[in-house]
């Protein structure tokens, strides 16, 4: 009886290691953190509040947005590729600190491809050159004159260096043959503040952040930066259909863990992302009025995706020579 006792003890023990099937059934049982390397009220928080409610309703579980800026965004970044990959810390990233800082800096704490596993891109997303309403340059052909008048005296900031915004500022100076200021910030937030307070002659702003004040005549758009018109300003033309046919900065927004966990928590996150990404209300929020482009792809295409843009910036930030300071 004794032996008997043991045995089906051991299988018993057995059955409960190998059900991970049973522990995925439970996934998430407790919240998730979507950790965001950058300050609140920028176009990767507003993403990832607007996805995290949706996904929350999703998976039935709660999903926690944390800032963690800092670093040009490697901070936070770095927090997440060192963490547990057991699902429960995630990173709603942009392009800056996973294909921009690469090249940006001679070394970052993580390396954007081996150190993440991508669950889907979730968005690409555009600039805007806005200049505030008292401004006294009334087109983009008028702040270039201002430009070449006074080389330096035209202004702009951004998020900072190697921000998409300085990126796209640096690469109109570079086709328009100009040389302009570039002031860098902490986050997207500041450096909207003082063009809407005067302090700076003009932007690149993220489409979904300088919106509002474009409605309401605080500030006026010239440009768009990506290939096509924003549907959320149809009105505003882009660099192509001004003239400058290279112009083209996007930078995407998307979800990621910390490499190593597991296929089939991803492959649910992946489906939570994908039908909330995918939500009536998150495309109003996102797209119909942030002007961004809904991506809801694969893992492995966006995978892809930063293995291209790691070389596509690199090769911008040498031509521009961009250098952090």
């Amino acid at each position: 009886m004794r032996k008997k006792s043991l045995c089906s003890g051991v299988i018993f023990v057995a059955g409960l290691m190998g059900s991970p099937g049973a522990a995925m059934a439970d996934y998430p049982d407790k919240p998730i953190r979507m950790i965001v390397p950058y300050v609140a009220g920028g176009a990767a928080d507003i993403t990832a509040r607007v996805l995290a409610a949706q996904m929350s309703h999703e998976l039935g579980g709660t999903i926690v947005v944390e800032n963690k800026p800092g670093a040009n965004g490697m901070i936070g970044t770095d927090m997440v590729a060192k963490s547990a990959p057991d699902g429960y810390t995630l990173l709603l990233d942009a392009s800056g600190p996973l294909v921009v800082n690469p090249s940006l800096y001679k070394k970052t704490p993580y390396d954007p491809v081996k150190d993440f596993a991508p669950i889907s891109q979730i968005a690409s997303y555009q600039y805007v050159l806005v200049v505030p309403e008292q401004s006294s340059i009334h087109s983009l052909d008028e702040l270039i004159a201002a430009a070449k008048e006074k080389p330096g005296a035209v202004t702009y900031g951004s998020a900072g260096i190697g921000a998409g915004g300085h990126l796209a500022g640096e690469l109109l100076a570079m086709q328009t043959k100009t040389e302009l200021s570039h002031i860098p910030y902490k986050g997207n937030a500041q450096a909207l503040t003082d063009v809407l307070g005067g302090q700076l002659s003009f932007t690149f702003d993220t489409v979904v952040t300088a919106t509002p004040y474009l409605r309401t005549g605080k500030l006026r758009g010239y440009a768009v930066s990506g290939p096509r018109r924003a549907e959320g300003l149809p009105d505003i033309p882009t660099m192509q259909e001004l003239g400058y046919k290279d112009f083209v900065v996007t930078q995407f927004q998307g979800l990621l863990a910390p490499a190593g966990t597991d296929p089939q928590i991803i492959a649910k996150l992946h489906d939570a992302a994908v039908r909330a990404a995918q939500h009536p209300d998150v495309v109003r929020k996102l797209a119909t009025d942030g002007g961004n482009e809904i991506i809801a792809g694969t893992p492995e295409a966006f995978a892809q995706q930063i293995r291209e843009d790691l070389l596509r910036y690199r090769q911008l930030i040498q031509d521009a020579h961009v250098k952090a300071e």
